[in-house]
């Protein structure tokens, strides 16, 4: 097996995590394809994301808690399982509504990589070094919605689109191999939780009224609602109103990608010098900027491609600064309990999203403006999150340590 803290070990929690962008990335392409093979509207189709998100959100309440009973590799495990035959599912659905049954199951198991993989670096690593190995972790993950939507549109021209939850299903499959094979189990004996009703719901109190928690938890929350109403929106501008071809939207997807690669990056290198809240100040303004100028630019009638990517991509860099931190400034006053703490930031994190995105299935009128204004006030509320709750109340070792006067700019 490989040692905790080896490479081998974040590559394979990289793997894990990527289940979550793998899952809600790959088949974009096909989702205009997919309304017109089962007579779907818009709405419907969409809501295949929108019922992926809600599963995602509502196992997380369930598969952190027994991790932090049972440890995170058999729960890990099983989950995935879990993941891979809701995929074969998904690729032999004959009906909209059977393929949305699949993709919540598929949720539902999926959940346990991306969750389980960010409390096994909060069980490894100590709360500022988890920030850096977050961003590390981030950037390695981001691979996969980078490739995601060009292998995607690919097996959709080759083979159509049940392909993509074959490749899906097959993935998973390796990796819980790989996981039961090579990763010790992270939690230690003496962190791990009685799983009583009446301590699960402790826990998720002391959560929810602790101020710290939800001001990271929320900030990032309304930055993903962003991510997701692109994500939501995209393949629909991008394709059906742009006429992008379906083979060539994983490489506009990419440009978005890079961006968050990039923001990953730059939160890693920043976190040997500043501390967490200073770079989500800088990510916050990236983000605030790129999603403004997007809306600024649908307002205006200017409808090309580079007129959503470009802003979007600004957006993604903002977006790859502040989540790793955002993500390490919410766990780290609970080391006892970090797959409860995660599993309900990733809870609120998926509801958010699941809303914004279902937004933009409902009132999408054809044009980027429903898209880009979502977008936009998703990075301000996010904004204003911050600047109320975790400027006021910063997580215990990441206060600022500036003289008097100084700006945390």
């Amino acid at each position: 097996m490989f040692a905790l803290t080896s490479v081998w070990t974040t590559l394979l929690l990289a793997a894990a995590v990527a289940l979550g962008p793998l899952a809600t990335d790959m088949y974009l392409p096909a989702l205009p394809q997919i309304g017109a093979d089962f007579n779907s509207g818009t709405d419907q189709v969409q809501l295949t994301l929108s019922l992926y998100l809600v599963g995602f959100a509502l196992a997380q309440l369930v598969c952190g808690p027994l991790a932090d009973r049972f440890g995170r590799k058999p729960i890990m495990i099983g989950g995935i399982l879990i993941f891979a035959l809701a995929s074969v599912g998904c690729a032999l659905a004959d009906s909209i509504e059977t393929l949305q049954l699949c993709r919540f199951l598929q949720a539902v198991g999926g959940s346990a990589g991306p969750v389980l993989g960010r409390a096994a670096v909060r069980d490894i690593y100590t709360p500022r070094e988890a920030g850096r190995i977050l961003a590390i972790l981030a950037s390695l993950m981001a691979l996969a919605p980078a490739l995601a939507p060009t292998l995607g549109g690919a097996l959709l021209a080759q083979l159509g689109w049940p392909s993509i939850f074959l490749a899906l299903a097959a993935y998973g499959l390796l990796v819980t191999g790989l996981i039961a094979w090579g990763m010790p189990e992270p939690l230690p004996r003496a962190y791990r939780q009685p799983l009583r009703p009446g301590h699960l719901l402790r826990n998720y109190r002391t959560l929810v009224i602790d101020v710290r928690f939800l001001g990271y938890t929320l900030t990032n929350a309304a930055i993903y609602g962003g991510l997701f109403a692109f994500l939501s929106g995209s393949s629909f501008v991008l394709i059906d109103f742009l006429g992008v071809e379906p083979q060539h939207f994983g490489l506009y997807f990419a440009c978005m990608v890079v961006g968050y690669i990039l923001g990953n990056l730059a939160s890693a290198r920043l976190s040997r010098q500043l501390l967490a809240d200073q770079i989500l100040v800088r990510g916050l303004l990236v983000a605030v900027t790129g999603g403004g100028a997007m809306a600024i630019l649908a307002y205006q009638g200017v409808h090309t491609v580079w007129a959503v990517i470009l802003p979007q991509t600004l957006f993604m860099i903002g977006a790859g600064m502040l989540l790793p931190q955002a993500l390490a400034g919410a766990l780290a006053n609970f080391p006892t309990m970090a797959g409860s703490a995660s599993a309900l930031f990733g809870f609120i994190q998926m509801a958010v999203a699941a809303g914004a995105g279902a937004l933009v299935g409902r009132l999408h009128d054809g044009t980027p403006l429903v898209m880009a204004s979502i977008i936009a006030a998703c990075a301000a509320i996010a904004l204003a999150f911050h600047m109320l709750l975790v400027q006021r109340r910063p997580a215990r070792g990441f206060e600022p340590r500036r003289a008097p006067g100084q700006s945390p700019l």
